[in-house]
């Protein structure tokens, strides 16, 4: 399974959005990384995914979100 994920972090008030193949590792990952952007706090909350069988669908899932914005793609599912 792959999944596509939106995190947000209240001390920057920041979204992220990213696909994975293992959303439990990827999320403990973004915790511990020293990224450019993630790597700017450590209390990202995980809070919206959707599963999808191929990695493909993930992609555009997430491609999709950035192009929309993340802030009003959520809005938008509300």
């Amino acid at each position: 399974m792959f999944y596509t994920y939106i995190l947000y972090s209240k001390s920057i008030n920041k979204y992220y959005v990213g696909h994975t193949s293992d959303l439990e590792k990827r999320f403990e990952r973004h915790g511990k990384d020293k990224s450019k952007f993630t790597g700017q706090c450590n209390d990202w909350e995980l809070i919206k995914y959707v599963e999808y069988e191929s990695k493909s669908e993930a992609i555009k899932l997430e491609l999709k979100i950035k192009k929309r914005g993340i802030k009003r793609y959520i809005e938008d599912i509300k």
